[in-house]
């Protein structure tokens, strides 16, 4: 092995500037033997090991003061293959690639977040998922996962290969080792129909049950100090394929949802009093629209105000209820919140770490701009979705340890125990990791 890939240490920051690090040194192996070779070494030397991805984590899972790995050079496509219907995927391929690689193939994902930006093992490593019926997280469409663990063997692990080490491997929050690649079910590219309408909070709550049951993808975002909210339907289509006009696309995804958004929350940092007012405006900007399209250009959308976010997954059936006592809680208090809180569903899956380990989910999601005192608010949140044994996203702002987190998820002590045979000495280990796995 060379030093070559070894970059200078300095301080890093996630995406939204609320975690930084100063590692001892940086590296960005272009192979996956030289990635042990930096994991060999990094144990020789005493140091721990944190690989991280684009940062859009808003939690401290990626911080480290030893070795922090960056997986620049581990991207692109190893295989696609068209009888088992997989693609194999090298662990620091950004997912914007993955899904523009994947439509040339004429192939895609069933699923995914609306975030391109996160490289595959990030966004997997943290159960990042958008909202499903039927269709669950990127993590759960995994199929086998490659990993340099703690003594630098290269494992690789499906269910039908150390299933213990893949149950816990695919939202595996970096405590197993550093994943080196993915390999994803894929199908025949199809198209969506997304149908977007404004719709009364107390209309969307009463008939929530009914909204998820008739479409493949529901969500819905309810804009704070309004009864307003903008919902959002995508389901399958014959086609063709009719895709936002260039300018009316640009006006709803760019000029409304972040241009003129960004300044709204600038004024609301600076004057919290004009939030309520600004939140009536704002919730009214967005127009009903009907689309069609290919998945990844439907399920994501561009994010350009930084933000910081918590998320907790709390049983389905009492996503109404949670929801309805976070917006009692606003009304009731002198907190001003510029951004909307978000809903979205999963069904139960089998992973031993996702917030939908078991159970059929809903998730809610609470944000604030960046810069912004978010404490009062997520703090009050968050007791809120523990009192309905909320699970917190693990790539997201919460305060719940492993005394919590064991009693929230049936499986933990599985998770533990292969973390304890993979990692015994914690080469892998950080702060944020102690709290909630604990030592």
């Amino acid at each position: 092995m060379t030093d070559t890939y070894a970059r200078t240490a300095g301080t890093w920051r996630n995406w939204a500037g609320n975690v930084t690090a100063r590692p001892v040194r940086v590296e960005s192996p272009a192979s996956v033997d030289e990635l042990a070779e930096v994991v060999r070494r990094a144990s020789e030397d005493g140091l721990t090991v944190k690989p991280v991805g684009t940062g859009h984590s808003f939690t401290a899972a990626a911080a480290t003061d030893g070795v922090l790995v960056r997986p620049d050079l581990l991207t692109g496509i190893r295989a696609v293959d068209r009888e088992a219907m997989t693609v194999t995927v090298e662990a620091g391929t950004p997912l914007k690639r993955l899904n523009t690689a994947l439509a040339r193939e004429g192939l895609s994902l069933t699923n995914m977040g609306d975030i391109m930006e996160q490289t595959v093992a990030g966004a997997t490593s943290t159960g990042t998922h958008g909202t499903g019926r039927d269709s669950a997280s990127i993590s759960a469409q995994i199929r086998a996962l490659e990993l340099v663990t703690a003594d630098g063997t290269v494992l690789r692990c499906s269910a039908d290969e150390h299933p213990d080490v893949f149950a816990a491997a695919r939202i595996g929050l970096g405590a197993l080792g550093v994943v080196t690649a993915v390999t994803l079910a894929v199908e025949p590219v199809f198209l969506l129909t997304a149908r977007e309408e404004p719709m009364a909070f107390d209309r969307v709550t009463s008939d929530f049950d009914q909204l998820v049951a008739e479409n493949e993808h529901f969500e819905f975002y309810w804009f704070p100090h309004t009864g307003n909210c903008n919902t959002k339907r995508n389901n399958r289509s014959a086609g063709p394929a009719a895709p936002p006009g260039r300018v009316s696309g640009w006006i709803e995804d760019e000029l409304l949802s972040n241009g003129i958004f960004q300044v709204a929350c600038a004024v609301g940092r600076a004057v919290p009093a004009a939030i309520p007012s600004m939140a009536r405006i704002s919730s009214r900007a967005l127009s009903a629209r009907t689309y069609t399209d290919i998945p990844y250009k439907v399920f994501t959308s561009p994010r350009r105000v930084r933000f910081v976010e918590m998320e907790y997954a709390v049983p389905r059936e009492a996503a109404v209820d949670a929801l309805r006592e976070l917006k009692a809680m606003i009304e009731r208090s002198p907190l001003r919140v510029s951004f909307p809180v978000e809903v979205r569903t999963a069904p139960a899956d089998d992973m031993t770490l996702s917030t939908a380990s078991g159970r059929d989910s809903a998730y809610i999601a609470v944000h604030l701009y960046r810069g912004t005192p978010y404490q009062a608010y997520f703090t009050a949140v968050e007791r809120i979705m523990t009192g309905y044994d909320g699970r917190p996203h693990w790539g997201k702002i919460h305060t719940r340890d492993s005394g919590y987190l064991a009693g929230a998820y049936p499986r933990f002590g599985e998770f533990t125990a292969v973390r304890d045979r993979l990692d015994p000495d914690r080469l892998f280990a950080n702060d944020y990791l102690r709290r909630v796995l604990g030592e």
